[in-house]
């Protein structure tokens, strides 16, 4: 028999949310609205569109009983493990992610490694990943790819860091992803296209989920041809040099 490792009975849940603005029955599965339904603590990052989720999810909920700890770019770091405390107290707590799956490029990553340091147990519910769905449907290597998360703003520091992922993915066969803030995808586009090798492969992943979504896999030299417009459009871009 094996002991249970873990020192406290209440339970940290990761609840995914929608990609955008559409009906999150499309996209999650029922067992994500049962927790949602049960729960009344939530971890959040923004409160406005967290309460718009949980009641999108269960309209009947009710709001005014929830208690939500906000997670974001301003919270005092040194608050950040009081927010696990009714888990402490045998109460089950939600982690709700802004947009698709909490802890992954997402500030939610901080609260999950509290929660295993404290002995909570951590359960990640299933739900939409823009960075898995777009790998899936990239045809690029899937038993071998990074994430980067946002690139250099610098145009210099911007072009050796596009021309060292290049070089990784060919060296490694490794594909490589990554995000801009969706104001900037346009100029990031203009970049790839003027800094890549012309063979290299470039999957550009916007929208998923959407009714709107647009993925697409082509060399850079076929990119250069197109004209496609991401302003403002969460987009996943994944490259890989093949020559």
């Amino acid at each position: 028999m094996v002991n249970n490792p873990f020192r406290h009975s209440g339970k940290l849940y990761l609840l995914p949310t929608t990609l955008g603005d559409n009906d999150p029955m499309e996209v999650l599965p029922a067992s994500v609205q049962r927790e949602v339904e049960r729960l009344e603590t939530f971890i959040v990052e923004n409160e406005k569109t967290a309460r718009r989720a949980i009641k999108k999810l269960v309209p009947e909920k009710s709001q005014p009983s929830l208690k939500l700890f906000l997670l974001n770019k301003h919270t005092d770091p040194a608050d950040i493990p009081g927010f696990l405390d009714p888990c402490k107290n045998g109460a089950d707590v939600g982690l709700l992610s802004e947009a698709g799956c909490p802890g992954v490029a997402d500030p939610g990553a901080e609260v999950v490694k509290i929660a295993h340091r404290d002995g909570i147990q951590v359960i990640p519910m299933v739900g939409p990943s823009s960075i898995l769905l777009a790998m899936m449907a990239s045809g690029m290597n899937g038993q071998n790819f990074a994430f980067n998360g946002y690139l250099p703003i610098d145009k210099a520091a911007r072009k050796t860091e596009l021309k060292n992922l290049e070089r990784i993915s060919y060296e490694k066969g490794q594909a490589q992803s990554f995000i801009e803030t969706p104001y900037r995808n346009n100029k990031m586009l203009e970049d790839l296209v003027q800094q890549l090798h012309p063979a290299t492969r470039l999957c550009i992943a916007c929208d998923i989920t959407l009714p709107t979504e647009f993925i697409l896999t082509k060399p850079v030299s076929e990119w250069a041809k197109t004209k496609v417009d991401l302003h403002k459009r969460p987009t996943i871009f994944i490259l890989q040099k093949e020559i």
